[in-house]
């Protein structure tokens, strides 16, 4: 079979089967097809034909034209998986990509916000109600809590319906990456912030957007960014302002206060631990810099 028939079949079965996101998806076509014409350059383009050997040729050529590590070994990633479908189909013999490693590379630990810094994002947005003279404040601070409360990505967010949240049992049900669900506990600090505008929302649209614009439409991932960008940049200088790093700084300050990793692992709906374990770097380095502040031998 050549690959780039290969390709086709494997996407589809992302989408199908795996029920990857399209983001996830079109990532991986624009990765697998620059293989594709890598292969057909050097008139390699049959399975069979695609060895260890080969692929590390390519993997050379990427780091040679400057290609980040990091991105690197997300392509080696989507070609351990399309070689892997290969195998299970009976196109191929054996996993010509086995024995490759991924480059070493320095993981960059994300950037975090106090839980301070969050509250202060509450306030302007209430002084912007009494400048302005709106009622924009409980949906901000719905959408805040919400990212960081429950330590939710900016997709989930948006795909929320009244039905998801439960202000009884205290629990939001989550629709993550592959559309798996799982439930996210909801802390009752959390829960005075986000009643007045759950008080607002219509108790028989079950399946109706949580959140909604002013034009009554589901609110967007671009219209979040904007809006925790907007009021993050008012309260710190961190570089990125982005939905995620209220994500980040829930995992963060969940294990700095002994949390369990396996427990925020489920919270944050990581398939594996090693995702989750960035975190408890980014708290040993949170020690190492108070150490480094305040112990006198340090």
């Amino acid at each position: 079979m050549n690959i780039s028939n290969l390709i086709g079949s494997y996407i589809e079965y992302l989408k199908s089967i795996k029920r990857y996101s399209f983001n996830t998806t079109k990532s991986y076509t624009t990765d697998l097809n620059e293989f594709a014409d890598f292969c057909n350059e050097n008139s390699c383009a049959e399975l069979k034909k695609i060895t260890e050997k080969f692929i590390k040729s390519y993997l050379m050529k990427l780091n040679e034209n400057g290609i980040s590590k990091n991105s690197i070994s997300r392509k080696l990633a989507a070609l351990r998986g399309i070689f892997k479908f290969a195998f299970h189909q009976g196109f191929i013999d054996k996993l010509p990509t086995g024995y490759i490693s991924n480059p070493k590379s320095s993981r960059k630990l994300p950037e975090i916000v106090s839980a301070k810094t969050i509250l202060k994002t509450y306030d302007l947005a209430e002084e912007n109600d009494e400048i302005n003279d709106t009622n924009d404040s409980a949906l901000i601070k719905t959408i805040i809590e919400l990212l960081y409360g429950c330590a939710l990505r900016v997709e989930e967010l948006c795909k929320l319906n009244n039905i998801d949240v439960d202000i009884t049992e205290k629990i939001i049900k989550v629709k993550g990456k592959g559309n798996k669900t799982r439930i996210v506990p909801i802390g009752s600090e959390s829960i005075k912030i986000l009643e007045p505008y759950l008080t607002t929302k219509n108790k028989n649209g079950g399946k109706e957007p949580l959140l909604i614009s002013k034009k009554g439409e589901r609110l967007y991932p671009r219209f979040v960014y904007r809006i925790v960008n907007k009021y993050l940049s008012k309260v710190t200088d961190i570089k990125k302002k982005s939905p995620h790093i209220l994500r980040h700084s829930a995992a963060t300050h969940m294990l700095d206060n002994g949390a369990d990793l396996r427990a925020v692992k489920e919270i944050l709906g990581h398939e594996n631990l090693s995702t989750t374990q960035i975190y408890t770097h980014v708290s040993i380095e949170r020690l190492k810099s108070a150490y480094k502040k305040a112990h006198p031998k340090s």
